[in-house]
């Protein structure tokens, strides 16, 4: 135990978050985590990222008399917590397969002596006979499951090795259990309560809402264009593009490089020593485009970044906020940007059809992606339709695109009557492509030899152009009028609701096709991206130059040296000894010690 006085509980707590890790005051919700669990109650913790999670655990355990072990899911996060907790100077340890067999021995034995804190450890790692037998006759005060919707078939990331954990409490019954994420749903949420405690501990929801991230959606029209645009103003930011595939994540970056980004392609396709060498540049350099399928992310802890863009579909609501969660951990702002065809939704069924669940598990599956197409043709506020999915309320945000640029609305009732008729008339057999030639009229091979040329819907649409048709598909799809039959080869179906309105018992309300359609989010940017005057701005710069050195001297992200709110406080005060220093939040005893007399020359020689 840090503190060996008898002071209270609370008291202990708030000691450590000032004397260890450097900060005045516990963040709203923070505090009645870290009483829950220093009490050894078990807890699921909800809360979004960059809201401090890691601190709820860290200081239990560090109140704690006995170890503590905490689940990562990625050898590279564990790596990068246990750095920052060494340079706040409390003693941790992980034990891992990346490890030369030395420094695992060297790990083990300091735990073993009681020398550690913290043990990381995988999933894998722990749930071995082995490491489960050493730790029995440790016996640890508190388990830490991180990443926790992992173990739940429920959640949008289920890992097969994760549903082991369930055996946790029969293994070690003496300890307290907290489970921590940022995204679970209702269902997700207890059967993850279920399986670790079985439902013998707290759900504690801080909420969802992310207000520094600006929310922006559009059609995809031309994804280079598009990409460009966005990136214009972000070349020196950090930022992640996902992609739906390997092949599509390396043309990106390609295509990225060519145009003078520092682009990365990241993809479960390249050897571990590629991915890793990938994933350290992106850490602990500034200004990289991380291009990457959804192989990379999960617990990724770059405070920095500055945008997200989807050029593919995610898979459902929980991977999409999951996935711009990434973005503006520093509290900063941050833009997103998703990008979305009808060939990514044709994807996304196939990929749902052909895994292997059962039905039940499908048709939720088919739920979920119904959702998220709902959100992409929202035509109100895009942070109380994504919220609203996590059943939480808030008011409309004023700073997403569609608040920015409501989007016009218009009666597309009697388009609708001739999407459903041609539909109809061709049998619900065909998909996108041949409903359109049909309505614009066309005289195909394909159309003459069915007949089609004589439907009354034939021609009836030939108004309007291909891609203003596919646009309104886009919409009626998701707004349910209309079902993407996979088992068909992609087959357009009338739903309930697009019967309503072929029979003129419902209205659809249409959102105004662009005929080129939006390049870019409105963007948003304020004083607020820019918080400080020129001076200090380039005070700024030489401060992070600096902590890059030390940094890459230490083989550690940038941010275990200090986050960039911390160098954006030291710019604004500009502190003169280490007495100053040491009142700027974040600067713990052991990181002043370490580098304040290197930042404080470097601020005085600026001066």
């Amino acid at each position: 135990m840090i503190f060996t006085d008898n002071a209270p509980m609370s008291e202990a707590a708030a000691r450590i978050l000032r004397d260890v890790f450097g900060f005045a005051a516990f963040r709203p919700g923070q505090e009645e985590i870290v009483d829950l669990l220093a009490a050894g109650k078990n807890a699921l913790v909800v809360m979004p990222t960059g809201a401090g999670k890691s601190l709820c655990y860290q200081i239990p355990a560090l109140l704690a008399d006995r170890l503590s072990v905490v689940v990562s899911p990625l050898v590279a996060l564990m790596d990068d917590q246990v750095a920052a907790l060494r340079a706040d100077g409390v003693p941790a340890a992980s034990v891992h397969s990346g490890l030369a067999r030395a420094e695992q021995v060297a790990n083990w034995r300091a735990v073993a002596a009681g020398e550690c804190r913290l043990l990381y450890l995988s999933p894998e790692r722990l749930m071995t006979p082995r490491m489960i037998d050493a730790l029995k006759r440790l016996e640890p005060a508190l388990l830490v499951v991180d990443e926790a919707h992992c173990i739940s078939k429920w959640g949008a990331n289920f890992r097969p090795e994760y549903e082991r954990l369930s055996g946790l409490r029969d293994h070690f019954p003496g300890a307290a259990i907290a489970a921590f994420t940022a995204t679970a749903d209702r269902a997700t949420r207890a059967d993850i309560a279920q399986k670790l405690f079985a439902g013998d501990g707290r759900i504690i929801v801080r909420g969802f809402d992310r207000p520094n991230l600006l929310l922006a959606a559009a059609p995809k029209t031309g994804w280079k264009e598009q990409l460009l645009a966005f990136l214009e103003d972000k070349r020196d930011m950090a930022g992640i593009v996902y992609c739906l595939s390997r092949k599509f994540s390396e043309e990106v970056a390609e295509f990225l490089l060519a145009s003078g980004f520092k682009a990365i392609a990241y993809h479960a396709g390249q050897d571990a020593a590629t991915r890793k060498a990938g994933q350290h540049r992106f850490m602990s350099e500034n200004a990289i485009t991380m291009v990457a399928t959804i192989a990379f992310g999960m617990g990724i802890d770059k405070p920095d970044i500055r945008y997200v863009c989807h050029l593919n579909l995610p898979g459902s609501m929980e991977a999409y906020y999951q996935e711009i969660g990434r973005a503006g951990r520093d509290g900063l702002p941050a833009e997103t940007l998703l990008l979305h065809g009808l060939g990514d939704m044709r994807q996304r069924r196939r990929f749902i059809e052909q895994d292997g669940g059962d039905d039940a598990h499908k048709r939720r599956e088919h739920k979920r992606l119904d959702a998220l197409l709902a959100y992409c043709d929202a035509p109100g506020c895009r942070r109380i339709a994504l919220l609203a999915y996590f059943d939480e309320q808030v008011e409309a945000c004023g700073h997403c695109d569609n608040c920015l640029d409501p989007p016009k609305m218009t009666d597309g009732t009697r388009e609708a009557q001739k999407l459903f008729s041609a539909i109809a008339g061709t049998g619900q057999m065909f998909g996108v492509s041949h409903v359109i030639d049909v309505l614009r009229g066309g005289e195909t091979q394909k159309i003459r030899a069915r007949g089609h040329d004589r439907l009354p819907a034939h021609g009836a649409g030939r108004d309007q152009t291909k891609a203003w048709w596919q646009g309104f598909i886009r919409q009626a799809v998701a707004g349910n009028y209309i079902a993407i039959n996979i088992q068909k080869f992609g087959a357009l179906q009338i739903t309930r609701r697009g019967r309503a309105v072929l029979d003129g018992r419902e209205t659809f309300a249409l959102r105004e096709i662009g005929t080129a359609g939006p390049v870019r989010p409105v963007k948003a940017r304020t004083d607020e991206t820019r918080p400080l005057a020129d001076g200090d701005q380039n005070l700024l710069a030489t401060l992070k130059a600096l902590r890059l050195k030390l940094a890459r001297a230490r083989n550690v992200p940038a941010y275990v040296v200090f986050h960039d709110t911390t160098l954006m406080d030291m710019a604004r005060e500009r502190p003169e000894t280490l007495h100053q220093m040491a009142g700027i939040s974040g600067i713990g005893p052991k990181k002043l010690k370490d580098y304040g007399a290197a930042f404080l020359d470097a601020i005085a020689a600026q001066d």
